[in-house]
């Protein structure tokens, strides 16, 4: 559906950000995240391993979509826009943030909500029982989908944020 010349123009702007952002960052550990002691701690608690999706609300989603596809290169025929990477302590395993607009009376996300974000994590099992412990307050939704399994969340400030384990692609 999504090629990758479509995200030229998009990668185009960002890629010196990026590499300079990549340069001046510390290469094992996000800015804003504790260490785990090791990578199978990590794992068995359940982690957040990049964005999976950024979605608003929009009055106008023709509207908006040409705006940024015009303006800032993201191209969303309706279905979202793809936007590839992979991660970096495995260049190997690849992912998307998924760019998408919803009309502005979407129950998806919650009401007052302008935006949600979308969290890849690699064992959501162990991420929710670990948020339960926690006192995080869990939406008892849940939803299989052939691209993997979801789960929602929220925040302090009562955003909806919603998780997502993508399914296994299978080992050649």
């Amino acid at each position: 559906m999504y090629s990758c010349s479509m995200l030229r123009p998009l990668t185009t702007l960002l890629a010196p950000a990026l590499l300079i952002a990549f340069a001046c960052s510390k290469p094992t550990v996000a800015q804003n995240q504790a260490p785990a002691t090791t990578k199978t701690e990590t794992q068995s608690q359940g982690r957040v391993l990049g964005i999976g999706g950024i979605f608003f609300k929009a009055t106008d989603q023709a509207k908006a979509r040409e705006w940024y596809a015009k303006h800032l290169g993201i191209v969303d025929k309706g279905g979202g826009a793809m936007l590839p990477w992979r991660e970096h302590d495995d260049s190997q395993k690849e992912h998307v943030t998924v760019w998408s607009t919803f009309p502005s009376n979407t129950n998806y996300f919650a009401p007052g909500q302008a935006f949600m974000v979308n969290y890849i994590v690699d064992n959501l099992d162990a991420m929710l029982e670990r948020l339960q412990n926690e006192g995080v307050k869990i939406d008892p939704k849940r939803m299989n989908e052939s691209y993997g399994r979801f789960a929602w969340i929220y925040d302090s400030d009562g955003n909806k944020i919603e998780l997502w384990e993508p399914k296994a692609k299978p080992k050649p």
